[in-house]
């Protein structure tokens, strides 16, 4: 039977697995925690499709309409067409394994008004999505684990791919129970592993999703595209742990935005932008956000308990336990906090990297959002993007997983990480990992410009030079030791990749070019070769994005 690893058990790496199981192939499941912990459960708003009723107005077209501007035209259309077109497929799907999703007075699915969409179009489950999403496919995912299609295993994190020729057979796993390395071979390897959260420490995602898998693959010669435009969601409260997000349904459901002055609110971006300014696209409200002279508020009190209690639940229960704040009677003090990475692995229509057999799906793949992602498309895009790779795997002739020797390598890795552990040096990894998440709120925030990216990558380049000689944390585990030189290898590509596209375009904004040029109207894709980065912009359309 063919086999497929897949790193990552959220929403995206269990969506491959049960397409993969529909098509008869075996699948092997990856992660440090079981699906219900994973950042997929943190998707609050919904996920969009369109009314194929009419009842609307909307329409499929309308909906590619709005992706590609709001991605600012630089995602592709034949990629964006297939994920709008399949969008009221895959709600039937969800409903058919049991998602329950919130129902109007009619008793259709309910929709939403989410930002830069002309029409409702965002399907949601109060305003726990995700969780809802999650257990459903949990579910599903248990009954082929009952038929032996998929196997889980849990407590392992990824290492390396196993990589030769431009050929990927498996991965070399870290297996934390035995603390030793692990190599697992298949007919292909798909990554799940999610955004680059851990890169600026507090975000709204968890920090499991670190961004380790990318540079590494970077040094492996996989090609990352888009990691100039970082989404800063601009509603989030700040709690001890992270950054706890209120949901674009509170805007939705009409809630405004407003700051006081000369004791009286100003209603700032209805002013700037009309009656609908709340629901402008996510980058445009955070600068707005992040230029105004004092706190910002989001109000829903006019709302009613009524309406709060039925429609927005959630909301009002987080801001009740993490600020005491009853949203009922007291307007929410909002702030942008990283949210989303528009980049990621660079793949192509098959969700395939460009190195053969390796795959890239959900939040860790760069293809449909451009330079900016409309809420509601990142639970779609992790659905459809798992059954596109699996079709592609599908279609392909088998291979013998294990046509390459790869012992020498597992072993001079196992050496490696054990050598890792007898370092000295007066920068323990996780001070180096602070230290890192502080240089990219400061560098790479909502407003850049030269000086800031250059001494962002000026501090990346010192972090680098000691990377390999930290100080062992015996209070963390080894994981976190072994990942450190990845993750600052893509965050050095990050403020690359910001540094050369001199323009402004969705969520990369430059004060030193404010507009959008017709030269960069095209996907950034980075590879690091001899020693050094190489960026090219994908005018050609090799990616589809």
């Amino acid at each position: 039977m063919r086999t497929v690893l897949i790193i990552g058990s959220g929403i995206a790496g269990m969506s491959s697995a049960l397409s993969l199981a529909e098509k008869g192939i075996h699948s092997i499941l990856i992660s440090p925690f079981p699906s219900e912990r994973s950042q997929s459960v943190m998707a609050a708003g919904g996920i969009n499709a369109v009314d194929l009723t009419g009842a609307s107005g909307d329409s499929i077209e309308q909906h590619i309409k709005d992706t590609l501007e709001g991605g600012r035209m630089i995602a592709g259309k034949d990629a964006v067409r297939g994920l709008c077109e399949s969008a009221p497929r895959i709600i039937a799907q969800l409903e058919q394994m049991g998602t329950v999703f919130t129902r109007d007075e009619a008793g259709r699915i309910d929709r939403r008004a989410f930002g830069g969409q002309t029409y409702n179009r965002t399907c949601y489950c109060g305003a726990s999505t995700g969780k809802q999403i999650v257990s459903a496919l949990v579910m599903e995912t248990r009954r082929l684990e009952a038929e032996g299609l998929i196997e889980r295993r849990l407590w392992m994190d990824f290492h390396s791919a196993l990589i030769k020729d431009r050929t990927c057979y498996g991965a070399l796993l870290y297996n934390e129970a035995t603390r030793d390395l692990t190599p697992v071979y298949a007919d292909a390897l798909i990554m799940a592993v999610g955004g680059q959260n851990a890169l600026f420490g507090k975000t709204t995602g968890s920090t499991v999703c670190d961004g380790y898998a990318a540079g590494k693959l970077l040094l492996q010669g996989v090609e990352l595209k888009n990691l100039e435009f970082i989404q800063y969601h601009p509603t989030t409260i700040e709690t001890t742990q992270k950054r706890m997000l209120i949901s674009e349904a509170a805007r939705g459901e009409g809630g405004r935005l407003y700051y006081e002055e000369d004791d009286r609110r100003v209603y700032f971006m209805e002013d700037l932008y009309g009656p609908n300014g709340n629901l402008m696209p996510r980058d445009i409200v955070s600068r707005c956000i992040d230029k105004a002279p004092s706190q910002v508020f989001l109000d829903v009190t006019f709302l009613g308990r009524k309406t709060i209690d039925a429609r927005i639940p959630e909301i009002r229960d987080l801001c009740l336990k993490y600020r005491g704040l009853d949203i009922a009677e007291q307007p929410i003090p909002v702030d942008p906090s990283v949210h989303f990475f528009m980049g990621g692995l660079a793949v192509d229509l098959h969700h395939e990297t460009n190195i053969e057999n390796l795959f890239a799906v959900g939040e860790c793949a760069s293809i449909y959002h451009g330079a900016n992602r409309l809420g509601g498309n990142s639970l779609l895009a992790a659905i459809y993007s798992g059954q596109k790779a699996a079709e592609c795997i599908a279609g392909k002739a088998g291979a013998p997983s294990r046509s390459q020797d790869f012992g020498a390598y597992v072993q001079d890795e196992a050496e490696a990480l054990k050598e890792s552990q007898n370092h000295e040096s007066r920068f323990p990894v996780m001070y180096l990992r602070s230290m890192l998440a502080e240089n990219m709120r400061d560098h790479l925030g909502i407003v850049r410009d030269e000086a800031r990216l250059k001494q962002g990558i000026s501090d990346l380049d010192f972090y680098l030079d000691v990377a390999d000689n930290i100080r062992y944390d015996r209070t963390v585990l080894p994981y976190f030791n072994y990942s450190l030189p990845g993750i600052l290898m893509l965050a050095k590509s990050c403020l690359v990749s910001a540094l050369e596209r001199k323009e402004s375009r969705g969520a990369h904004f430059r004060a030193d070019y404010p507009q959008e040029e017709e030269v960069y109207r095209s996907a950034s894709v980075i590879r690091y070769h001899r020693d050094s980065f190489e960026v090219r912009y994908d005018r050609e359309g090799r990616y589809e994005s």
